[in-house]
């Protein structure tokens, strides 16, 4: 992914309408309590929220002298930053009733079933989703087409949704962060000057780590599930499938399409344009569906008839337009990552972690943990990843710390920990993709959980950190 505007820096800020530390914690306390109140406490949908957050965040602008023409640059920003997310987000949605309707996502649910056991099923589709996903360098991609599947088949093995969710989205993100297709991967390396190669090097023992754990704990969450649901039902679900689509191996075209072109490199958004075309085409010819209802799916979902109840609620999808919830969360949480990159309260945020900067090892959890935060008050990946990558380049020259170290940190603690956040572009897909709410699969995503640990443990312990490098701030001259 490339970078069309680069964000503020405190160096580039007016000093006249800097806001100190203390002024910039405001509007962050005033998100959360928002957020807080308007989520878990009064149960509002996470717009009114953050719609109260864009207004204080554009008055706080305004107290400190911004523009509304100053403001609207800086949600442009936000808006631009995350514009692929939402471009993937409409497709997707259409890619998965499109899929249902020409027996694709059906066809996987019905040998699955065949193949898989509950006491392997986790771990499986864990590993699974992390060949596909390095393969093919998108790890919502492989939660979209995939991952809806695996729901399905883990529901007629009577494993937990969540369960399966947390299994599938562990092994998308960990299969991701070591592709050298992913945008993410590329992009961490690209805003830190590091050469693509060591950066996935660098980041292999930490990603083997959290990712051999969360397979094993998957593995006993498995054993723990057999036994849970009987042969007879899910022969019942087979029969409600094949009863209703012409489950065949010629279903599976529009996934093999898809995957083809991603594997020859192609960006996510046309490939995903294609297999959602070859999906409609797939219906027509395979599922005898007519021209015109097969384009009406695309737009409006299905709503399919099987007999079978959980089934039917499983491939019931929204198509297009069902996009339209998830699509209003993210670009609001987009206007307020915008607002508060440009009213300089990330960049003074930034600024102050480098001041309170003692160890190699602080510096590294610390880039982590702003990662994090930036992830929370911006709801995508691409600015936690690109604020402190750009930000702290020099700190770690002050330390003699390789740029891979800096590439490795913002990813380990960026790209995966999206997925937790409710109201992040990154949860809000995962949620609405899976049909499973982000604060129900979270537990159980033991990959964006262990993989900022694991970064954490290795900046404690000194663990891979090479000795040569300096443990301690250098001393400045006065």
């Amino acid at each position: 992914m490339s970078l069309d505007f680069t964000p503020t820096t405190i160096d580039e800020l007016d000093p006249e309408r800097r806001p100190s530390f203390r002024l910039a914690l405001v509007p962050v306390f005033a998100v959360v309590a928002f957020l807080g109140v308007g989520s878990a406490v009064l149960g509002l949908d996470p717009h009114v929220p953050l719609l109260w957050s864009i207004v204080f965040t554009g008055a706080f602008g305004h107290y400190l002298g911004y523009t509304w023409d100053d403001l609207y640059d800086g949600i442009s920003n936000g808006l631009l930053m995350g514009l692929q997310a939402i471009l993937i987000i409409f497709t997707i949605y259409a890619l998965i009733a499109t899929w249902v309707d020409a027996g694709t996502i059906p066809a996987m649910m019905y040998y699955g079933l065949e193949l898989l056991t509950p006491a392997v099923f986790l771990p499986a589709a864990a590993v699974l989703a992390a060949v596909v996903a390095f393969a093919i360098g998108s790890s919502w991609t492989t939660v979209g087409t995939l991952g809806v599947a695996f729901v399905g088949i883990g529901a007629g093995l009577g494993v937990p949704g969540p369960m399966t969710v947390g299994a599938v989205i562990s092994g998308a993100y960990a299969g991701d962060k070591q592709s050298p297709l992913s945008d993410t991967t590329n992009l961490a390396a690209g805003v830190t000057n590091t050469p693509l190669y060591d950066h996935i090097h660098r980041m292999r023992t930490g990603t083997a780590v959290a990712f051999g754990i969360a397979v094993a704990v998957f593995a006993v969450l498995g054993l723990q599930a057999s036994g849970a649901v009987s042969a007879g039902s899910v022969g019942e679900i087979q029969s409600a499938l094949a009863g209703t689509y012409n489950v065949s191996v010629l279903a599976f075209l529009p996934l093999v399409v898809t995957f083809v072109l991603a594997l020859r490199g192609y960006p996510a958004l046309p490939t995903l344009v294609v297999g959602t075309i070859a999906g409609v085409f797939t219906s027509i010819l395979l599922q005898g569906t007519g021209f015109v209802p097969a384009w009406e799916v695309f737009l409006n979902g299905t709503e399919p008839g099987t007999g079978s109840e959980l089934v039917d609620n499983l491939l019931a999808t929204g198509g297009l337009t069902g996009s339209a919830w998830t699509i209003t969360v993210v670009v609001a949480a987009l206007v307020l990552g915008g607002l508060l990159e440009k009213t300089g309260v990330l960049a003074v945020f930034a600024h102050r972690l480098s001041q309170g900067v003692t160890s190699s090892g602080s510096l590294i959890a610390g880039t982590g943990i702003s990662a994090m935060a930036i992830n929370a008050l911006t709801a995508q990946q691409y600015m936690s990843i690109v604020l402190p990558g750009m930000t702290l380049r020099n700190l770690y020259e002050e330390f003699s710390l390789d740029s891979e170290e800096l590439s490795r940190a913002v990813e380990a603690a960026g790209t995966p920990t999206g997925a937790l956040i409710p109201w992040h572009a990154g949860g809000v897909f995962m949620a609405s993709a899976t049909g499973v709410p982000t604060l129900s699969y979270a537990p159980y995503y033991l990959f964006g959980i262990l993989s900022p640990l694991v970064l954490f443990a290795m900046a404690a312990t000194g663990f891979t950190i090479p000795t040569t490098y300096r443990s301690e701030r250098p001393q400045t001259a006065d």
